[in-house]
């Protein structure tokens, strides 16, 4: 059977490339708003970081009407770090809009979320956006894209796509790049005539695959995938699991179908629909939802395997439990499993003779951060160690994932970044001019020489560089990488920062403190001036004499603290610091508190490379 009444797409694009504000116009000119209401930019990325990073980071559903037929549509993230957000939800769909800037033309995320929805078979609409661009070149970009598909291996049908000339901020669309432009029904069209029909035998036993989770607060976990074959209804008996061995039996709560942005409650739904299930308690990501009388089974989710990863501990600063909520191991067990469960792309597990840590493995710096980023503001204290590349060992030989990395900057900082990636073992691939005055350059670089590498690059180029990165594969390891050149300032004593010992110190290093916050032992409080760390007393208080007071403070003038990011603070630490994350504060600290301690460490691993006799 085929339902004419129904369409299932994806829209994919590299990071910035306009997907989620097209879905935004999408919504609005299909009149999934009420009248009056009040509608935000960029409606489909719901989440606080998503709003403030500009970046989808979780794919999500929605659906419109055009005539008489349903467009089923995923918003999908356009960040390599998300790229298992797009590889599970490819299967849902039998179409995507491919959207690519009419002036960037394809990009590296380009290269892996095409090559992921053709070897997934899917019929591609190629959307030529932001063509009010004054810089805007659609026909070479047309022609690019066009190399793309023939570079990835594209069959006879998926090398015949159609385009679309769209401004997605404007809302409005063309088949030709001249225009005219007055609305998005030039897209609508496209998608209707060459976006296939789903297909499916609605009296074949059921068959769904579970390609994404999500919470309800009133309903708890949400199932969400399509319907491949049969139909089902409210209350009905199902049995759900990765294969017949691991297959558990339930019942269904409610079916629900996506209008819009919200989800309603209906009475059956069959082939081709996507829907979210309740009541499936234990339901996990890659099962296959079937008729317990007649099961049958679909192939598993198969997701690129992490490159990047962290320890994740349960803090035990002297200021555990100031700040958050959610302190202990076994709240920090129970979120990771959680977000292990949803989260694809993520690896969990226990550290071996380690209560309090967990190795948490991901696809990038980016990945991993956003998961640190999410906890602290749910109210979780944790420590973290610095990011380490997981290697492999091939025929003998030390590998580790190499990355494909492009940068687009401005012709006058090609020497700096030249500098800067090759000090990270980076080799140049290619470089080509725009003619405008930029640069466009290809390395193939280790990821552990990407790790704080985006904070560098806009500070090396005034904010003006633009940089992405894919992996490659696995290479031959390249040797070391050099992340620092000075050590830490360390805090020696518990206490409040003084103006007064601040002053006194400043020739000694950078600080990340003000004075009167309070710091403990232990801390990192700033960085050297030199390649050793130094113990410092940063609350140490001017002493009352004959001539003046404790009090009588002199005008100091202090430098302005340095003030890190989350990422910048992952890329600081040696591998002996870790840092300290709560809802409001970010430090640094030595793993080890006592300095007494840390001297014979220090002592010992000296001794065990052969450097102390």
């Amino acid at each position: 059977m085929e339902r004419k009444d129904l369409r299932n797409l994806a829209i994919i694009a590299h990071i910035d490339h306009g997907k989620t504000t097209l879905v935004d116009g999408l919504l609005r000119q299909a009149g999934a708003f009420r009248a009056g209401q009040e509608v935000v930019e960029r409606v489909m990325d719901s989440n606080d970081l998503e709003r403030e990073r500009g970046i989808t980071i979780l794919a999500k559903n929605t659906s419109v009407r055009y005539g008489d037929v349903t467009l089923n549509i995923v918003d999908t993230p356009g960040h390599v770090d998300f790229s298992s957000e797009v590889e599970r939800i490819l299967d849902m769909v039998d179409g995507c809009l491919l959207v690519v800037d009419a002036f960037e033309g394809p990009m590296a995320q380009t290269r892996f979320v095409l090559k992921k929805a053709l070897e997934t078979g899917l019929t591609p609409i190629l959307v030529v956006n932001k063509i009010d661009r004054p810089d805007a070149r659609p026909q070479q970009v047309v022609d690019e894209v066009l190399e793309l598909f023939i570079d990835l291996g594209a069959d006879e049908n998926q090398i015949n796509f159609p385009v679309i000339y769209a401004s997605a901020r404007k809302q409005v669309a063309s088949y030709n790049p001249d225009g005219p432009f007055e609305n998005l029904q030039p897209l609508y069209e496209t998608i209707v005539q060459h976006i296939p029909s789903p297909e499916g035998d609605p009296q074949a036993p059921l068959q769904m695959l579970v390609s994404n989770l999500d919470y309800d607060e009133y309903v708890g976990r949400l199932a969400i995938g399509r319907i491949l074959n049969g139909h089902i209804s409210p209350s009905q008996t199902i049995c759900y699991g990765k294969d017949s061995e691991n297959c558990r039996q339930g019942k269904v709560g409610q079916v629900l179908s996506y209008f819009g942005l919200s989800r309603k409650p209906v009475e059956t739904a069959s082939v081709g629909d996507i829907v979210a299930l309740t009541g499936l308690t234990d339901v996990a990501l890659g099962d296959t939802i079937t008729d317990p009388e007649n099961p049958s089974f679909l192939p598993g989710l198969t997701i690129e395997e992490p490159t990047l990863a962290m320890t994740f501990l349960a803090t035990n600063s002297p200021f555990a439990g100031r700040d958050g909520k959610y302190v202990t191991s076994r709240q920090l067990r129970e979120r990771l499993w959680r977000e292990a469960e949803r989260n694809v792309g993520l690896r969990v597990k226990a550290i071996e003779g380690q209560t309090d840590a967990f190795e948490v493995c991901g696809r990038g710096e980016l990945h991993l951060s956003i998961l640190l980023e999410t906890m602290r503001r749910e109210g979780y204290e944790l420590s973290v160690t610095a990011p380490r590349v997981i290697t492999k060992v091939v025929n003998g030989q030390l590998q580790e994932p190499i990355e494909n990395l492009t940068l687009d900057i401005p012709e006058e900082y090609m020497g700096a970044i030249m500098e800067r990636v090759g000090a990270r073992r980076g080799d140049l691939i290619n470089m080509t001019g725009s003619g405008t005055g930029r640069l466009h350059l290809e390395f193939s670089i280790p990821a552990r020489g990407l790790v704080g590498f985006r904070s560098e690059c806009l500070t090396l180029t005034r904010g003006y560089g633009v940089m992405n990165y894919l992996f490659a594969g696995y290479g031959p390891y390249r040797g070391e990488i050099s992340r620092r050149t000075r050590g830490s300032l360390v805090a020696g004593e518990t206490g409040p920062a003084t103006s007064y010992a601040l002053f006194n110190l400043q020739d000694r290093g950078v600080f990340f403190i003000s004075p009167g916050e309070d710091v403990y032992a232990g801390q990192i409080v700033g960085e050297h001036c030199r390649s050793n760390d130094l113990d410092v007393n940063v609350c140490k208080k001017k002493h009352v004499t004959n001539m003046r007071s404790s009090t009588s403070d002199e005008a100091v003038r202090l430098d302005e603290p340095r003030r890190l990011t989350l990422e910048q603070c992952l890329e600081f630490i040696a591998d002996d610091e870790l840092v300290e994350i709560t809802p409001h504060f970010l430090r640094m600290r030595k793993a080890t508190l006592d300095a007494n301690a840390r001297a014979k460490e220090r002592k010992e691993r000296e001794r065990r490379d052969g450097l102390v006799r």
